[in-house]
């Protein structure tokens, strides 16, 4: 009998994180390990998604695990609903963007899945695709000048017109 594992991403399921994920629980459990990557649709272009689907699935393939997929409803908690039977599953993977990128982390994703399903759920970050901050780094150090000796003595007062035109 093998375990029955789905799995729930998007972008992320290419990433190295969550296959390093995967490889890990199937070398941890005594059973072989069945996984069930559900895709939510990014929209109307439903072929991309598809492609995408597939290329995660020879991804994880080729990395030796046991898998299939499919494209669901653009609501990750809906995708869910629609696959998930009782009884069909014994855990959950979801795999978000790190911090504030990820909208799944923002409305709670992980843990409304689980309160669904009512199985463990395990969140992977794909830190991998984590983009470089838009900033390059710190400015560059600058030499600073010192600052030179100030010429008081070089004020000589208001201009000859300005003179005249206080007498008046």
């Amino acid at each position: 009998m093998a375990a029955h594992v789905l799995v729930v991403a998007t972008v992320t399921a290419t990433s190295d994180d969550l296959l390093e994920a995967l490889r890990e629980r199937a070398r941890r459990g005594s059973v072989p390990v069945d996984f069930t990557l559900v895709m939510p649709a990014s929209g109307a272009d439903r072929a991309a998604d598809e492609q995408r689907l597939e290329a995660a699935l020879t991804r994880w393939r080729e990395a030796g695990l046991k898998c299939e997929g499919v494209v669901g409803d653009s609501l990750p908690v809906q995708a869910v609903a629609e696959v998930c039977q009782p009884g069909g599953f014994d855990e959950v993977i979801v795999c978000t963007l790190p911090g504030q990128t990820s909208r799944w982390l923002r409305s709670d994703v992980p843990y409304r899945i689980g309160a669904l399903t009512d199985l463990p759920v395990t969140h992977v970050v794909a830190m991998s695709m984590q983009h470089p901050p838009p900033h390059g780094g710190p400015p560059p150090e600058r030499e600073r000048a010192g600052i030179g000796l100030l010429n008081v003595m070089g004020y000589r007062g208001p201009r000859a017109s300005e003179r005249e035109l206080k007498r008046r």
